[in-house]
């Protein structure tokens, strides 16, 4: 049982590690070095919070946290794209 509550803590902060660097990689151009960056640069600590977490590397939890992976990268990109449309609405109207 403590495994499967491991499993929820670490997606959730799997989660919050990727939206930050969703955001940076909406706002960098598609496949550039620093999109490449925002993109594997959170591996690492993903890999760390799993041995963190005493979670290893069981095939189980690899659907959970590629989905906390994925789904925090879009969450970000579409954060920043409605906080540019935002300040474009902003700025037409001044």
């Amino acid at each position: 049982m403590e495994a499967y509550i491991n499993l929820f803590i670490v997606t959730i902060l799997v989660f919050i590690l990727n939206v930050p660097f969703g955001i940076w990689r909406a706002s960098v151009k598609k496949f550039s070095w620093k999109w490449f960056l925002a993109v594997h640069l959170p591996i690492p600590f993903v890999v760390l919070l799993r041995f963190g977490f005493g979670l290893g590397f069981q095939f189980y939890t690899y659907p959970f946290l590629i989905a906390g992976f994925f789904i925090g990268q879009m969450m970000g990109a579409k954060y920043y794209k409605k906080k540019q449309k935002v300040k474009k609405s902003i700025f037409i109207e001044e």
